[in-house]
Formats: C-alpha cells, structure tokens, sequence
C-alpha cells in the first residue's frame, strides 16, 4: 500500500525543514502509528509497521495464533492460515505474521498516529540538536528574531530554534521579528520544554567571547584575560594580562585608535568597557579596577579576609565609588575582594567629617542614627572621645536615656581598652 499524501508531505517538510534525517522520521512514523493501532481491539500487541525505504510504501503486519475456529481477535482458522501462509501446512498453536490493509486501524489510529509522530519528530529533533551544540558552548552565534513573547526572544540559528531568556538580555535593548543578533550559547539543556539551546548577552562569557574574536593576541593565548564583571548595557570591567613584556595588554585590546574596543562597545550597545591590568599584587590590582580615580591609600585588613579598605580623597571619592556604587560593586565583583571605599577626613568639610563619625557611631554602638546624632552634636565623634570622658558627664552631654547612655559608654570603654591593648 503507498505511503498516503499527507504523511509523505510530512516527512519531506521535516527533512528539508527542521533538519532530522528520513530515517528517525521514517522510523518515528511506524513507531507512533504502531502504538496508535495497537489501541485497536482488533489487533493485538504483536502488530508492527513497517515503511518501504525505497518506494514509501506502507506495510501492516499482525502476528496471529493458529486455532481450528476463529475465537476472536489474535486468532485465525486453520484454513486462513494456510493460505497466508503460501500454502504450507500450519498446526494450531502456530503463530503466523500476516499482512493486514492499513485501512482496518481505524480513522482514530491515523489521527493519533499523527499526533505521536510530531512527538517523536521533536524528541529526535531536540536530541540532534543536544548532539550538535552540546560541545559549542561558549560559543558566538548569530540568528535572526522569529518570536518574541514577554521578555523571552526567540532566534533561529540555521534550522534550530534557541531561546535568549529575559535575564540573558541586555536590558537597554529591544528585538523585533527579523533583527539579527549574536549571543553566546550558554548551555545546552536536553531536559528543557522549549528550545533547548540557551544564549546569552548578559553573561560576563559574551564580552570574553567577544574580545577573543576581535583581539588576535587574546586567541592566540598571547594576552590572557583574567576576569570579567559587568553590569549588562552600562559597564563592564575585564582584566587582562600577558608573559610578554614586549606587549601591552591594554593596548592590544584597546586596539590602534581604539578600534577593537570601539567594534565591541558597538555589539554591546554602547556598554562602557574599562579594561584592566591584572597584577598579583592586591593593593595594585584594585587600584587599577578602580581607576580613574586616584586613590590616598589602599590597605588590606588582617582580620577580615580578602577585604581592602581604600581611602580616596572628598573630590576622587564619588569617581571611586562610581554611580549608584557601580565602580566599587564592579571591582570587588573583578578582584573577588571586598573592596571598602571610605572618604578622606583631611580635605573633607566638618559636615563631612561629623556624617562620617555618625555613621561609625551607628555602626560601631548598633544604635540609630538619631542616637548617634545626639552623641555627635554633644562632641563625641570618636570611641576614644567617649572613653575619655566619666561616664556621668557623657550621659548629661548626651541627653540620652541612662540604661542606653550607660551601655554605649561601658562599650566604648571596652573597645578602648582593647585597642590600647592590642598597640602594646
């Protein structure tokens, strides 16, 4: 029996189309058409589908079981049998596989059939595309836009549909049905429900990816990049050095007039893009993470671990610590040391210096802000201040409540004290 119209359409659109070969689809098809048929009760769980690979002929078979009358389905008459059985003799008992007319499964069977074969199309499409991508993560690809639902977008990359999740976005940029974009796969996931091909803009692994395309001393290993952090659409920070003294790293990612950065920028959507020196050295590293801004000093904290405290002049202060604190979040985030940034009190204005002891108070008593107002605006900015004075004249300066007055004051003593001792 030929293949009809519409199955041979089917496997003619999903070979050219979605790229699976004839053969998964060829065997998807006479496996989900068996499944359907076998809810048939005229059939039996023996039944099997069988598609000529030359001419796409279509072939039913069921097993039987030889009995002297026909008792129903699964069996067949001793006389049936023989002339399915080019007239050799048969004994009963004996099972014989016949071909039946596709016709006898029923118009259900065909339309659930089709049903389990798109289902089966898309596993073995899902698991030629693990197969093809499952190796090429970190890789640049370009698509073109084919859906975008909510904040995920679509994208075609030669036959296969991948997804750019909303978080993998860059947030200042907007897609339409038909824009190209390149992105990073990220991960291949055989387990998702939808594409399973993720891509990214927003991950810190697209700008590396980028920069090895575009600076050939990156890919030739000449220049190695040592980090990236990156506050997608606004700024990104990437730390790069180099065995070769006879060249500059910065520069060769900068590029001659900064071409190669600029062509990166550009991909990125503006993205402001400081690239660093890397130094073993802390205290230099983080200094250039947080360049331009000229820095007093830089010490590293013996008690808390991999923390920095910088020191940056009341005019350098806010450059240090950038817009809404992105500068510092971007170092800390590059050096993987918590990187504390704190105004010079020697240039700074008394309001300046008398909000920066406030905020020490706070912190220091675990107390409000008003509260450590109150001690400011009596005189006691520092711990030793307060020390220094007899507690009955710190509570009457203060106005503060006796139980509290009393607790701040025997904890100023205390740390005082310690820090008296640890001197020695």
């Amino acid at each position: 029996m030929a293949m009809n119209n519409q199955l041979l359409a089917v496997v003619q659109h999903i070979e050219s189309e979605r790229g699976v070969s004839r053969e998964i689809v060829l065997t998807a098809i006479e496996q989900a058409i068996s499944q359907a048929a076998r809810k048939n009760q005229s059939v039996t769980n023996d039944l099997r589908v069988a598609i000529d690979r030359k001419d796409l002929s279509l072939h039913v078979y069921d097993t039987l079981v030889v009995s002297d009358e026909e008792t129903g389905p699964g069996f067949i008459s001793s006389a049936r049998a023989v002339r399915f059985n080019h007239g050799n003799p048969v004994q009963e008992g004996d099972a014989i596989e016949i071909e039946m007319p596709a016709s006898r499964l029923g118009r259900i069977a065909a339309q659930t059939s089709r049903q389990m074969i798109m289902q089966k199309i898309r596993e073995a499409e899902r698991t030629n595309t693990f197969a093809e991508y499952k190796d090429r993560v970190g890789d640049i690809v370009s698509g073109t836009v084919s859906a975008v639902s909510h904040r995920d977008t679509y994208v075609t990359v030669g036959k296969t549909e991948m997804i750019l999740p909303g978080k993998e976005r860059i947030p200042t940029e907007d897609y339409q049905v038909g824009d190209t974009i390149r992105a990073i796969i990220l991960r291949v996931d055989p387990e998702a429900k939808g594409p399973n091909v993720i891509l990214s803009r927003a991950s810190g692994k697209f700008v590396e990816a980028l920069f090895r395309l575009e600076v050939s001393e990156i890919a030739d290993g000449i220049v190695e990049i040592m980090g990236v952090s990156r506050d997608p659409g606004y700024r990104a920070k990437l730390a790069v050095r180099t065995a070769n003294e006879n060249v500059d790293p910065v520069g060769a990612c900068v590029g001659q007039r900064g071409s190669r950065v600029r062509s990166i920028v550009n991909e990125l959507s503006g993205e402001k893009i400081d690239i660093v020196r890397w130094n073993e050295d802390i205290r230099q590293y983080v200094a250039q993470a947080l360049a331009p801004a000229k820095l007093e000093s830089i010490e590293v904290d013996p008690a808390q671990p991999n923390t920095v405290h910088i020191v940056a002049a009341a005019d350098q202060y806010s450059l240090a610590i950038g817009k809404r604190g992105q500068n510092v979040r971007l170092a800390t985030k590059l050096t993987g040391w918590h990187v504390e940034v704190k105004k010079s009190m020697a240039t700074a204005s008394f309001e300046d210096q008398k909000a920066e002891a406030i905020k020490e108070l706070a912190e220091m008593f675990s107390v409000s802000t008003a509260v450590a107002t109150q001690m400011a605006d009596a005189g006691y900015l520092t711990v030793d201040g307060i020390a220094e004075e007899d507690e009955a004249s710190f509570i009457a300066a203060t106005g503060l409540d006796e139980v509290a007055a009393k607790g701040i004051y025997a904890a100023a003593k205390a740390v005082a004290e310690l820090t008296s001792q640890n001197k020695e």
